[in-house]
């Protein structure tokens, strides 16, 4: 594949500040969303009154604050490419869309109808499935660049795998979503729920897909149109960092007196996901092993199937239970172990790149 036909979206200079410390910045953040939660409930309250059918307007300003920047990125003409290399693109879409969304509903039902079925009321429990079928049926979009980069991926074969991903969330994720809520008999309000993929999907994507035509086609004398991308996309780097950190403020501070009072739960509901992580993880890049994809693929490739879209998932959490739901609740979890357990399978890949090909 020629490097030179998408944007190199590692940064200048390596990796950057905010990455190299991400798990520091994140339990910083949580504290502060607990703490902030707890000694002013009546603000948070204020906050999560301010939506509109149904969507709560903070966070859906937030979260299009820390998507769009990372939508830029995503070139759409690196499609052409889909041919080149394929074994990492097989396993990416296998393990996202034919495998892991059913692995974790099945560890829902396992872990709160079965396991915790004497811990926990089973009308808590299907919340807190609907919860891990959301974040099961979105797969990672923005911070996959970042794990890529840490383990220093194939930039375009990343962009590749991104941009194929978010063409199949487009029409797959609602689907998958309503039938896996439909096996857990929860109903399903399908106006929410596509109403919550055009918001959180199609519009940034589509915002970032105008965003690079005009870079392109405006970039600065002597400037290619890539070169164009990466200023620009530099320049922004801050709103989606500074976004993120603001959502996991506002998340734990709605949802930090559970957290709180609750500790066991927040326990329980990490359990599964833990599992779910690890597992998928060592499917994929076991795949990758076998099938000796080069390490600058198979990293990004079993990365991206391990980690979720938690935006995605919270949004629509948040839209389609409430703010205050055990679902919700859920995917605020899934944001609290999504970190820490990236960058240890990050430092998993990184110590056995000498398992795999070489580029």
């Amino acid at each position: 594949m020629n490097n030179e036909t998408v944007a190199d979206t590692t940064p200048p200079g390596g990796i950057g500040f905010f990455e190299k410390w991400l798990s520091v910045w994140v339990a910083l953040c949580i504290a502060a969303g607990i703490g902030l939660g707890s000694a002013l409930p009546g603000l948070f309250q204020v906050f999560a009154d301010l939506e509109y059918a149904s969507v709560n307007l903070i966070v859906a300003v937030l979260i299009w604050g820390m998507v769009y920047p990372m939508m830029v990125n995503v070139d759409f003409a690196s499609l052409r490419h889909i041919g080149e290399r394929p074994k990492g693109l097989v396993i990416t879409i296998a393990v996202n869309w034919l495998i892991k969304p059913f692995t974790m509903v099945g560890l829902g039902i396992l872990f709160f109808e079965i396991f915790f079925v004497d811990l926990i009321a089973p009308a808590d429990a299907q919340q807190y499935i609907a919860g891990l079928i959301l974040l099961g049926a979105a797969p990672c979009t923005a911070m996959v660049f970042v794990w890529s980069q840490l383990t220093r991926g194939d930039a375009t074969y990343t962009l590749v795998q991104v941009s194929l991903n978010d063409v199949i969330m487009i029409f797959a994720f609602a689907p998958i979503v309503a039938l896996l809520l439909g096996v857990t008999d929860i109903d399903v309000p399908w106006e929410t729920l596509m109403l919550s993929v055009g918001l959180y999907v199609v519009v940034p994507l589509f915002a970032g897909a105008m965003t690079r035509r005009w870079l392109v086609n405006h970039a600065r004398r002597g400037e290619t149109g890539e070169t164009a991308i990466v200023r620009f996309t530099g320049g922004i780097k801050p709103l989606s960092v500074i976004s993120l950190l603001a959502t996991v403020v506002l998340l734990f501070g709605f949802q930090g007196h559970v957290i709180l009072d609750r500790p066991l739960l927040i326990a329980l509901i990490a359990l599964p996901l833990l599992v779910q992580s690890y597992g998928i993880f060592a499917i994929a890049y076991g795949a990758a092993y076998l099938w000796r994809v080069p390490f600058n693929v198979a990293a990004p490739c079993a990365l991206i199937g391990t980690s979720n879209f938690f935006e995605l998932a919270v949004a629509v959490a948040i839209s389609l239970f409430g703010l205050n739901s055990g679902a919700a609740l859920t995917t605020v979890v899934g944001v609290l172990v999504e970190v820490p357990v990236m960058l240890s399978l990050v430092a998993f890949a990184n110590r056995t790149r000498s398992l795999f090909p070489a580029a």
